[in-house]
């Protein structure tokens, strides 16, 4: 079976992360971490790679240390939001969209047409679901798995929109340092708009651009001080423990990992034209919005007719994808397919899949398997 749904790279980790880890354990960082009140070494560390790629000021002070991005956006909703509804984007991450239930929230959808050209926030709808009593907007950008790289503008319209209504926004931010070749605009961080620091938090983390989602540290980047101070507040057992070695981890990435990060980045490019020249020679019907940012594209495979298409490439091509339904609940067709892996294990990837649709009987049909 080739696996193609789980977000996690094929490539190894950046050789700097690695040095940083093997003198970490060698010299016993194995304990408890701990949460510097001014940020610490994490912070400053996280404030440069911020500045270089993003050209965003944050200061270190504002970073504090979680266990994974899905726990941080958890534990900035039980804290800080208001007991009322929460706004996610569909389609959207799958842990994401349990976080209203699991903090005791209603959650009300703002959905994206799948067959708009490009995936778009629908601002008027955003207006109505505050207006109507939701409080706070997980916002994920870049956006998992739309792959949007959403432009300041857009971003722009959800800060007044948000403001309007007196909401909050929670920025999942883990996906921004990989903008790929090509996209229309940078990855303009949330928190660097004007206007935001008083209604708003950035989750961010190394872990998937360097691949390090098992070292477990995130950071919740939080500029505005009473904030802050509720958040440090806590009771400890709210706040998941992050890992002394993924901060070691996030430190050495943030340091020491930008040329191996410029490298990923081109090499992403390359798979994602790949995967358009595979689908548009083995699955013509398939469709696709170009890929802006992740290693995760959004496939429509509605055109071969079958509801579940991860199912059957399972089923019958052994090769296993992310179901769309996961991601928007009651949408037929859909894939999440990983590309950050060799050209050859792609390009099997892609001919497996063609092979296991092409063999249903009603191509033109939706079915319920």
């Amino acid at each position: 079976m080739l696996p193609a749904w789980v977000a996690e790279m094929d490539y190894a980790v950046a050789p700097p992360v690695v040095e940083a880890l093997h003198e970490a354990v060698a010299a016993g960082v194995t304990g408890y971490p701990a949460a510097p009140a001014d940020g610490g070494e994490l912070g400053t560390a996280y404030a440069g790679f911020a500045a270089r790629r993003f050209g965003h000021r944050v200061d270190p002070s504002w970073v504090l240390p979680v266990v994974d991005v899905t726990a941080g956006a958890r534990f900035v909703i039980d804290v800080l939001s208001e007991q009322a509804p929460v706004v996610m984007t569909l389609p959207g991450y799958p842990p994401l969209i349990s976080l209203p239930d699991i903090t005791g929230r209603p959650r009300v959808d703002l959905v994206v047409d799948p067959d708009a050209e490009r995936a778009e926030l629908d601002l008027d709808q955003l207006d109505r679901l505050l207006a109507a009593g939701a409080r706070t907007v997980l916002l994920t950008q870049p956006h998992n798995p739309w792959g949007r790289v959403f432009a300041r503008a857009e971003l722009e319209g959800v800060r007044d929109v948000v403001r309007r209504h007196g909401a909050r926004v929670v920025a999942d931010e883990i996906h921004a340092p990989l903008v790929l070749p090509g996209a229309p605009t940078p990855h303009v961080p949330y928190l660097s708009l004007d206007g935001t620091h008083d209604h708003a938090v950035a989750v961010v983390a190394a872990s998937k651009a360097f691949n390090t989602a098992g070292l477990r540290c995130a950071q919740v980047v939080v500029p505005d001080p009473e904030a802050r101070r509720r958040l440090r507040a806590a009771p400890m057992a709210r706040n998941d423990s992050w890992s002394s070695l993924g901060a070691v981890g996030a430190v050495a990435a943030y340091t020491h990992g930008d040329a191996w990060l410029d490298a990923l980045v081109a090499r992403l490019g390359d798979q994602r034209d790949l995967l358009e020249r595979l689908l548009a020679e083995h699955l013509p019907e398939a469709r696709m919005r170009r890929v802006e940012a992740t290693y995760l594209a959004w496939v429509d495979l509605r055109g071969y007719g079958h509801a579940d298409p991860a199912a059957v490439a399972l089923a019958r091509g052994r090769v296993r994808l992310a179901p769309g339904g996961d991601y928007h609940p009651g949408l037929p067709g859909h894939v999440r397919l990983n590309f950050a892996t060799s050209p050859e294990r792609l390009t099997a990837v892609v001919e497996r899949l063609a092979s296991a649709l092409r063999t249903d009987p009603r191509p033109g049909a939706v079915t319920s398997e």
